[in-house]
C-alpha cells in the first residue's frame, strides 16, 4: 500500500504521503480496491471521474471560425 501511495504522491509532485495518495492508489488497484471496497479514508476524497455524457462532443471537420461581418458595430454607440 505504501509503495502504491508513494508512486501516488511522486505522480502529483509531492515528497510527503497523505490520505489522499493512500486513497488514490488504493482505488486504482484492482485487489486493493476489491479488498477496501467499503472503506471510507478519511480526507481521502473521490476518485476523479467524468461521465462522457457531459464531455463536449468532438467534431470530425475543424471548420474555420468565419469571421463576422464587417457591417455589424462591435460596440453599441455611445448616447449623447
Amino acid at each position: 500500500v505504501l509503495e502504491l501511495a508513494g508512486n501516488a504522491a511522486r505522480d502529483n509532485k509531492k515528497n510527503r504521503i497523505i490520505p489522499r495518495h493512500v486513497l488514490l492508489a488504493v482505488r486504482n488497484d484492482e485487489e486493493l480496491g476489491k479488498l477496501l471496497s467499503g472503506v471510507t479514508i478519511a480526507h481521502g476524497g473521490v476518485i476523479p471521474n467524468i461521465n462522457p455524457v457531459l464531455l463536449p462532443k468532438k467534431t470530425a471537420e475543424k471548420s474555420p471560425k468565419e469571421p463576422k461581418s464587417p457591417t455589424r458595430a462591435t460596440k453599441s454607440p455611445k448616447k449623447a
